[in-house]
């Protein structure tokens, strides 16, 4: 059975490069490698409803299966993101019950705001990971103590070059310092443009 490496949900933020969609960055628990995944307004929201523990009026989509999974007493084991293909993750919810257990085919911002729910845990597949992560690696600490060295927020040009039209090299030099910089949202769209070139 392959590896599977255990995730914890380090942030939400909004995607100015797709209007609508956020980018969730998970982090590998023990680790310094972050899998950034771009998801839609409504899976964005649920995620952020539940890590708040803000209750809506009504019942929300995946409100809605937990309460049919207590309601038919099964649980949610985990979840694990299985693969990255042309940079669309896949995900399968495990349930389980005292008569079965299944595996669910699911995306994985719906298997995510499921798996905070239930408290149940998220784990991703070495192959997934390993496509799909990039590196963090802490800044020097005197650079983040200093008060002059805060971070600001960073917009970019409407001429800046497209990703298609750098090298390789120049790519993973981008991708080293947009990881530095915590710009996971840009590391994940160099990422993409890295694999369709492999």
């Amino acid at each position: 059975m392959e590896k599977l490496i255990e995730l914890e949900i380090l942030g939400l933020s909004s995607n100015h490069s797709q209007s609508g969609s956020f980018t969730l960055v998970l982090g590998e628990v023990g680790g310094i490698r972050r899998l950034p995944i771009v998801i839609g307004m409504f899976e964005a929201q649920a995620i952020a409803l539940e890590i708040e523990k803000i209750i809506p009026n009504r019942p929300m989509t995946h409100d809605l299966f937990k309460s049919f999974a207590h309601g038919f007493n099964f649980d949610i084991d985990r979840i694990v993101i299985t693969d990255m293909k042309e940079g669309v993750f896949y995900a399968k919810i495990q349930c389980k019950s005292d008569l079965i257990d299944a595996e669910i085919d699911a995306r994985p911002s719906d298997a995510i705001a499921i798996a905070i729910r239930f408290g149940s845990p998220i784990y991703c597949s070495e192959k997934a990971m390993s496509e799909g992560a990039v590196e963090h690696f802490e800044v020097e600490e005197k650079e983040s103590s200093s008060p002059q060295k805060k971070p600001t927020q960073k917009f970019t040009s409407k001429k800046e070059p497209s990703l298609k039209d750098f090298s390789l090299d120049k790519l993973n030099q981008m991708l080293e310092k947009a990881i530095n910089n915590e710009d996971y949202e840009k590391a994940a769209r160099i990422r993409d443009e890295i694999n369709k070139r492999n």
